[in-house]
């Protein structure tokens, strides 16, 4: 079973982030960050588009440009959160901790919440490998030789558009094409999301990608009341007090000083110089 479902795979061998083909070809793939094209001017829209087309057009060789969109897996947030529940000791915070745990399992169950990959497949064909001649490391190297300056050259170009390149390594390689012939059965892990954003994510929800927490209008803080009502000034004060946390600087400590009770003694001058 294992031999006939390997016989309808192009791959033959993937080593040292190259894939190598059956037909004695070769391939890399090279993962590209995103960029919001709708928020940016309109200026900065037709440079990207023409630093776009102007690496197409340099280009001597054929590429292609992948777009994968998988499915989020949030069990490890989820699981993330309930660890930081556990070692929370601020009521307030722990309720709302387990609200915004909530939204985001609801958020799931009811949207389909999709992670976008870009990729760039960079080729090089058996002639130009001269497969009948090359085989096993020599191959590799020969591979290598032709397709690392069209990476270089890619990336140079893509640079120039705000875009980030990264060339998949043996393991990245491994979980693509795998996603590409099961797409049903992989999901994207968010251990790949920073913990400490995810962490920080209930205690801030002000960042660009937070969700903004609602604090439920139960909930309200037991502050004590004085026993005594405090006097209130017939007119209004316009001397603010110091903080109680702050150090007074040196001249509001010789302003509030209760012992510097000497007379302010003005001197009067001659009118004779």
């Amino acid at each position: 079973m294992i031999n006939k479902t390997q016989s309808h795979i192009l791959i033959s061998e993937i080593k040292e982030g190259v894939a190598l083909l059956k037909d004695g070809g070769a391939v890399i793939v090279l993962k590209v960050s995103a960029v919001n094209f709708g928020l940016l001017s309109g200026e900065e829209q037709m440079a990207i588009i023409g630093s776009f087309a102007q690496m197409l057009n340099s280009l001597s060789f054929a590429i292609q440009i992948v777009i994968l969109s998988k499915r989020l897996d949030i069990s490890s947030y989820i699981a993330l959160l309930d660890k930081e529940l556990k070692l929370q000791t601020n009521p307030l915070l722990a309720q709302t901790m387990v609200r915004y745990r909530q939204f985001v399992q609801s958020l799931i169950k009811e949207n389909e919440v999709l992670d976008k990959s870009f990729y760039v497949a960079v080729p090089v064909s058996r002639l130009e490998l001269s497969v009948g001649v090359l085989k096993g490391d020599e191959l590799l190297k020969k591979a290598k030789t032709k397709i690392l300056p069209r990476r270089d050259q890619i990336a140079r170009q893509l640079n120039r558009v705000g875009l980030k390149v990264s060339q998949l390594n043996d393991k990245d390689l491994i979980e693509l094409f795998y996603y590409i012939y099961n797409p049903s059965e992989t999901r994207i892990s968010s251990s790949a999301l920073d913990d400490k954003i995810i962490a920080s994510s209930a205690y801030n929800p002000q960042g660009s990608s937070a969700v903004k927490i609602e604090v439920p209008r139960e909930i309200r803080l037991n502050i004590p009341q004085p026993v005594h009502p405090v006097p209130q000034p017939s007119h209004p004060s316009y001397i603010q007090p110091l903080p109680q946390n702050i150090p007074a600087s040196p001249i509001q400590q010789r302003q509030y000083s209760p012992s510097r009770n000497h007379p302010f003694v003005v001197e009067e001058l001659s009118d004779t110089v």
